[in-house]
């Protein structure tokens, strides 16, 4: 942790709302005019993606599974040297994983390959960090020790698996292939994600409010208005959180315990507006002092 250069991780699940939790934030960068640099955890995959076919593939024959949620598939020294050198000196380098579409003034990189390292830019006010391991603790890596505020992207477990089993028809996997994808990644999870949640300020967990019973038939992705979103502070009042004003200003929230606020899942950008403009603000007032 540092004051002079502040990090926020959002860590977890991708799946949860991030899209839209992402646009939140760059709204209240714009707003309060932060200048982050912007992280994306794609940046510390160890394999490209044409690299990475080939050793999911490889596993398979030996009867192992390989994800991205876990140490074998990403670069774990990596993440934990840029935290180490931004939260220390302001510094660091990040690399692009380029998607279908990206980079339209040069040619040099293909979709699903990786950009040159390079360094970030000198005058940042923090870094945002969006990715699988922004509190990642394990033997060999600390890398929690340098967020100042992490935010946990929790996933309902068959909503998780709705939206991966989605993905997986968008490329002909069949059924066999489906529940491998499900299960293979369920040890991963276990040992690299799941941890990362009891070391987060704040957890973000949508909650549907329809049958997910049984993913594999599950025809849509429950929408924002049939969910909601539980959102729980490790220490409300280390984070200065108003209750009472929030459940004033966010419509059909509630309190479900002391710490634990519950908000419908069509208000859930709203809610973030109100909790993280003042934490991130907060963040930057102490960097300026």
């Amino acid at each position: 942790m540092s004051e002079q250069h502040p990090i926020i991780a959002l860590t977890g699940s991708l799946e949860v709302g991030s899209p839209a939790i992402n646009q939140v934030f760059e709204r209240i960068f714009r707003r309060e005019h932060i200048r982050p640099v912007i992280v994306s955890g794609e940046s510390f995959y160890r394999y490209t993606r044409k690299e990475m076919k080939v050793e999911v593939e490889k596993a398979v024959a030996e009867g192992r599974y390989l994800s991205y949620l876990g140490q074998e598939a990403n670069r774990f020294d990596k993440l934990e040297e840029f935290f180490y050198a931004y939260s220390n000196y302001g510094t660091g380098e990040l690399r692009t994983l380029y998607k279908e579409g990206e980079d339209p003034h040069s040619s040099r990189f293909a979709a699903g390959e990786f950009s040159h390292w390079e360094p970030i830019p000198s005058d940042s006010d923090l870094v945002f960090y969006e990715g699988l391991h922004g509190g990642l603790q394990s033997d060999q890596h600390d890398v929690a020790q340098y967020v100042d505020l992490l935010i946990g992207l929790v996933p309902a477990i068959n909503m998780e698996w709705i939206e991966r089993l989605h993905l997986a028809d968008a490329v002909d996997l069949d059924e066999d292939e489906k529940i491998r994808l499900i299960a293979g990644r369920m040890s991963d999870y276990i040992h690299y994600i799941l941890p990362q949640f009891t070391r987060t300020d704040i957890n973000i967990q949508r909650v549907p409010l329809v049958d997910t019973t049984n993913p594999f038939i599950a025809r849509n992705v429950p929408s924002d208005d049939e969910t909601f979103v539980i959102i729980r502070f490790d220490d409300p009042k280390a984070l200065s959180i108003n209750f009472p004003q929030l459940l004033t200003q966010i419509q059909g929230s509630f309190l479900s315990r002391h710490n634990t606020m519950v908000v419908p899942g069509a208000k859930l950008s709203l809610a973030l507006e109100l909790i993280m403009t003042p934490l991130i603000c907060d963040l930057v007032i102490k960097k300026n002092k």
